[in-house]
């Protein structure tokens, strides 16, 4: 039983880590960026604007100050990308020597193209574990059966982070393949959208399946390219977290998608909804070019979201690399 674990970010996902971790320590504390989000939590134990219906664990505190984390064993960032590197920042002179940070954002830092653990453990200074699955937050809040793949070079870390998530209905695999378990968070984000493409444009079932056949046995190929595993891609962090982004409706990324095969673009500065797999496409393009790898679903979604080819013409395209 641990004393305190943290979370930072009182969003869909932390909120749903926070669930999902609470027995197994005393206390859960949940970093929220906003003062009224803290209160709000506190005072009803309701995160009222992702999970009104839903009452949150007695022993999840909410907290509105990074440095109450001083005291945390593990630490779960569930932020976007984008935040990592900063808040990695702010926590380095924050938490204890023998506390791990676990990242569950799936993507690249633009700019640099690094993999999260990499930036947390440039700012911090320690290895950092990572963690993907098929994990809907909106079933996990509930506690309901759930599973996801954590990876970390450091063995002790690795387990610590396993005896903070295990529960009867919380299966964790663990493996120290970090590269390959990112990258299924990443490349999975654009297998989404190019599974939404073809959904928005109504191709039928066959060859949108027969698309998603090659687009995974393709995934195996680019993770061993960028030095991972590619067996790790039939675990909870590739096929499960694959098949849940692109065939559910609870993805932003295939919604993304779908909406682009519609031909509607999106303006997210406008409507405040962000999609990483936008940029996730551009990154996963550079690197593409930058190992020499051809990936026809990388080009398919580069094509429609990107340089706004019309999804037709990119799917026929994306059709004969097959």
């Amino acid at each position: 039983m641990f004393s305190n674990i943290g979370v930072v970010g009182a969003g869909a996902m932390g909120t749903a880590i926070s669930q999902t971790v609470c027995d197994n320590t005393q206390n859960v504390l949940l970093y929220a960026r906003r003062e009224d989000v803290a209160n709000c939590i506190n005072e009803t134990h309701f995160n009222k604007d992702y999970f009104p219906n839903i009452r949150l664990q007695d022993n999840i505190v909410a907290i509105n100050d990074l440095n109450e984390l001083a005291n945390a064993e593990v630490i779960f960032l569930t932020l976007p990308s984008s935040t990592i590197r900063e808040v990695s920042r702010s926590l380095k002179d924050i938490i204890s020597d023998d506390c791990v940070i676990v990242n569950t954002a799936k993507g690249l830092e633009k700019g640099s193209q690094k993999r999260m653990s990499v930036v947390i453990e440039e700012e911090i200074g320690m290895s950092a574990a990572v963690l993907s699955g098929p994990n809907i937050a909106s079933e996990m809040v509930g506690r309901t059966f759930s599973s996801a793949s954590i990876a970390c070079e450091n063995k002790q870390y690795l387990e610590k982070v396993k005896k903070a998530l295990s529960t009867s209905k919380f299966k964790v695999s663990a493996t120290d393949d970090v590269i390959g378990v990112e990258y299924c968070g990443v490349i999975k984000n654009v297998i989404a959208i190019s599974q939404g493409i073809c959904e928005g444009m109504k191709i039928n079932d066959n060859a949108r399946f027969s698309v998603f056949t090659k687009t995974y046995n393709e995934t195996k190929d680019l993770i061993e390219k960028f030095g991972g595993n590619r067996n790790t891609v039939d675990d909870y962090c590739g096929f499960g977290d694959i098949i849940t982004a692109s065939t559910l409706n609870v993805s932003r990324n295939h919604t993304l998608g779908v909406l682009y095969g519609q031909k509607i673009v999106v303006d997210e500065k406008a409507s405040g909804v962000l999609f990483e797999g936008k940029n996730t496409i551009i990154i996963m393009k550079e690197l593409c070019e930058e190992y020499g790898i051809r990936s026809a679903t990388v080009d398919f979604t580069y094509d429609v979201i990107i340089d706004r080819i019309s999804p037709e013409r990119a799917f026929e395209e994306f059709w004969n690399k097959l």
